[in-house]
């Protein structure tokens, strides 16, 4: 019972190690003007999970760093194509 109790607790502070930040680079080619990447900012921060967003204008691409236990890289496309400007995970 106290190798079970053990394990039990090692998991439960082991569990937050197995979540991990990544970091995306999304292609938003629909950006048109200097005030595009506001609104695609403002969107991307709104996702849950999302602790970083860089958009460049002049690259047409948002840089987002977001914990993968909390969202993907298809609900930050859909934040933006919701906000008007539809984007694509970036090779």
């Amino acid at each position: 019972m106290k190798k079970l109790f053990a394990s039990l607790v090692l998991v439960a502070v082991a569990a937050p190690v197995w979540a991990a930040t990544q970091t995306v680079t999304l292609s938003v080619p629909g950006m048109t003007c200097a005030a595009c990447p506001i609104t695609v900012k403002k969107a991307l921060s709104k996702v849950e999970g999302v602790s970083k967003t860089a958009v460049s204008f002049e690259k047409l691409e948002a840089v987002v760093t977001f914990d993968d236990t909390k969202t993907n890289v298809q609900a930050l496309t859909k934040a933006t194509a919701d906000a008007g400007y539809p984007s694509g995970l970036k090779k």
